[in-house]
């Protein structure tokens, strides 16, 4: 999958930018979060030295004195807890504990903050400790800890929770001498627990406000980053890449400098000056090639004339000899029967008057296939379609061959179906001709040939399989090419090259493959009908 460079950019800045800028964020709001949890922290400490220091203020002073209103409990666990002054109103004591007691009433009902006295050895049941406040009182009392703190969810509210050991001082003595404290012992604690719901509040909305920031920034960095490289790398290259495409495109201007001041007008300046000399080299090149195709043109056309001459000199030459040597045959064949029916001559006259008919017959068969075959490449081979029955053929054709063939003790079978086809019925002749004359020079004696035939979809199908020594692979490129010869006295090397002709001419094709069990297959398919079709500038057709 193809994927711009722009794409590719715009995605490796958003893959880059925005972890990085996520990243931030996450720190930002964690360094917040800490922030603020530290600001807690400092509030609770103060307030529990506020309280500490209250209630040193309090012990100090042997308590305070606070009129008894209706609403105002006296001290159970103080002794003489009430007085009455001379006017008769009556005041109740209140020791540190109390007082710490009242402001943490008055400071929860405000909804800012929560006091509580606890210990591990209480007068008070109110004192008990929670699961939090015990552990530290037991950190506290072996010296583990100094201080404590917890973030926890009470009721329905979340809360910071700090709490740090009280000390047994001097004036602690009078209340708590009888539980066998001395001065310097912990004593209990004092947990303050402040409410985080405003805090936290404070952390979610700076945590909206951080994210919705961030993002702008993000897709605004993006936005700029891209436009900023569209702007320096991007379009220059794509200015770059049309000049290319021009040029690829055998533009006759030169490409354009494109002035950067940096790598890529260095590129620029380098892509001009190489389709300059690429111009200049392909002009130079053009104007050899020129030359070289007219002159290759010249050469060609000398080469296709003393061609055509040489085979037309062939043709004519062989259509003359053609005659003659047919009139010598002929003279021959006179003179053989009028000596037999006279009974002149010796047998040594016999025998050389059939060996000159034989060589006068070979003869004639040579200049008949030189003619085909100049003909062929001439193209003036005259071809006569019209239908014919081909197994009737293909029986004759076997028939011709038996007397060879019983010679060589070699048998022919024919598998041909009912077949008629428009064809040049003597050309056809002269394809199976040569192939069953080849099949029956290379088949090993008491051996057999078998010629098949079959129309197959409006395809004639025809083959030749003999048992010889068959064809080599690295041959059957070659085998139909003029004057191939392989193992054969008296070829010409062209009768396979005529077959190809001549199948080629009926628009089919020839080839040869190994048999089963070894030896050549020589095939060739030709169409069954032919509409109309066009030879030497006239029309032929079967009806």
């Amino acid at each position: 999958m193809r994927i711009n460079l722009s794409l590719k950019l715009a995605v490796t800045i958003t893959v880059v930018l925005l972890p990085a800028m996520g990243l931030m964020s996450w720190s930002l709001l964690k360094k917040h979060e800490q922030m603020a949890t530290a600001q807690v922290e400092q509030q609770a400490k103060a307030l529990f030295k506020q309280v500490v220091l209250t209630r040193r203020w309090v012990a100090e002073h042997g308590g305070v004195f606070i009129e008894k209103l209706p609403w105002v409990e006296a001290n159970p666990y103080l002794r003489n807890s009430t007085i009455t002054d001379m006017a008769g109103r009556r005041y109740v004591k209140e020791n540190p504990a109390m007082v710490t007691k009242q402001l943490s009433r008055y400071a929860e009902r405000e909804q800012l903050y929560i006091f509580h006295i606890t210990s591990l050895k209480m007068l008070n049941p109110e004192n008990a400790p929670d699961e939090f406040e015990m552990r530290a009182l037991q950190d506290f009392e072996a010296n583990r800890k100094t201080e404590a703190s917890s973030i926890e969810t009470i009721g329905p509210a979340v809360y910071y929770r700090y709490i740090a050991p009280l000390f047994v001082e001097r004036s602690c003595l009078e209340c708590h001498g009888k539980q066998g404290y001395t001065v310097g012992n912990v004593r209990g604690a004092i947990s303050v627990s402040i409410p985080m719901d405003h805090v936290r509040s404070m952390i979610d909305a700076e945590r909206r406000f951080l994210i919705a920031g961030m993002s702008v920034i993000s897709l605004f960095l993006i936005a700029i980053l891209f436009l900023a490289a569209r702007r320096i790398v991007i379009t220059p290259i794509k200015k770059i890449q049309d000049q290319m495409a021009r040029f690829a495109g055998a533009s006759a201007h030169d490409p354009v400098l494109i002035a950067t001041g940096d790598e890529i007008e260095d590129l620029s300046r380098q892509f001009r000056t190489m389709a300059r000399d690429i111009r200049e080299y392909n002009d130079c090149l053009q104007q050899k090639i020129d030359a070289a195709t007219h002159e290759l043109a010249e050469q060609n056309e000398a080469l296709v004339r003393s061609y055509h001459a040489k085979s037309d000199f062939i043709a004519k030459t062989s259509h003359e000899l053609r005659t003659p040597l047919t009139s010598i045959k002929g003279a021959m064949d006179y003179l053989s029967v009028k000596l037999r029916q006279r009974g002149e001559g010796s047998d040594d006259v016999h025998i050389f008057f059939e060996m000159i008919k034989k060589n006068a017959e070979r003869l004639i068969r040579l200049v008949n296939t030189i003619l085909d075959f100049e003909r062929i490449n001439l193209g003036a081979f005259e071809m006569h379609f019209r239908d014919v029955n081909l197994r009737d053929v293909f029986h004759e054709v076997a028939a011709g061959f038996l007397p060879l063939a019983t010679q060589k003790n070699v048998v022919i079978n024919v598998d041909a179906a009912e077949v008629t086809a428009c064809v040049d019925e003597d050309r056809i002749k002269q394809v199976l001709t040569n192939l069953l004359s080849n099949a029956l020079n290379f088949s090993r004696e008491s051996s057999h040939i078998t010629v098949t035939l079959e129309n197959l979809n409006g395809e004639v199908r025809a083959a030749v399989q003999d048992t010889g020594s068959g064809v080599p692979e690295s041959e059957r490129e070659v085998i139909f090419k003029q004057f191939y010869t392989r193992d054969v006295k008296d070829g010409t090397g062209l009768g396979l090259a005529i077959c190809k002709g001549i199948v080629e001419a009926h628009g089919g094709s020839i080839g040869v493959e190994t048999a089963e069990g070894g030896g050549s297959r020589f095939w060739f398919h030709i169409p069954a009908s032919r509409k109309e079709q066009v030879h030497d500038g006239k029309e032929t057709s079967c009806r």
